[in-house]
């Protein structure tokens, strides 16, 4: 036969033995939360840019609706357009791959970044390496200086488009200034 324990619920704490236990429970907590939030960089991302930290990020809305979330992450004090980032963006809604890279494709155009045939072969290689997209479906762009840039989907590798010049013009979609979206790219840059 078992025999019941009796619950205790007082503590020889006291007031300020609570207030403490309370703080230092609160004080874990917030740490646990912000290594959470530094540990965003999917892993395989990570493991080959373990130097990038996230710099900033936003949402993005067309006509109030929620398209995607976006993260930018860098290495060093200072963002440098032409130095090692990745830009991340987690999908509100699904959206055809092809549908993605002719978006792209006009907002590169729309900056007048590289030529008509130019800008075709680059439409071209996105079509085939962007995947269709569903709410949550996360892609991360990693501009890679002189080589071109790499794509990951959920952060598995999807494949690269090797021509620093295409990596330029893409990533200038969000961090151009002249770019649809300003108050995007400020909170992307940490400037805002």
């Amino acid at each position: 036969m078992y025999r019941r324990m009796p619950v205790r619920t007082e503590s020889r704490l006291g007031q300020a033995g609570h207030a403490s236990a309370r703080l230092f429970a609160g004080l874990v907590l917030a740490a646990a939360a912000a290594c959470a939030l530094a540990q965003t960089l999917p892993k395989e991302v990570a493991a080959l840019h373990a130097d990038l930290r996230e710099r900033g990020s936003g949402e993005f809305r067309f006509f109030g609706f929620h398209i995607y979330d976006a993260r930018l992450w860098s290495a060093g004090s200072r963002f440098d357009p032409a130095g090692r980032f990745a830009l991340g963006l987690r999908y509100a809604r699904d959206f055809a791959g092809e549908r993605i890279a002719k978006q792209s494709d006009e907002e590169i155009a729309r900056l007048g970044i590289g030529t008509e045939e130019l800008r075709a072969r680059w439409l071209e290689a996105m079509k085939k390496l962007f995947p269709d997209v569903k709410a949550g479906t996360e892609l991360i762009g990693v501009n890679e200086p002189g080589r071109g840039a790499r794509f990951f989907r959920d952060g598995v590798a999807i494949g690269s488009i090797d021509d620093p010049e295409f990596a330029g013009a893409f990533f200038a979609i969000w961090l151009d200034p002249r770019t649809r979206a300003g108050d995007l790219r400020r909170r992307l840059l940490g400037t805002e």
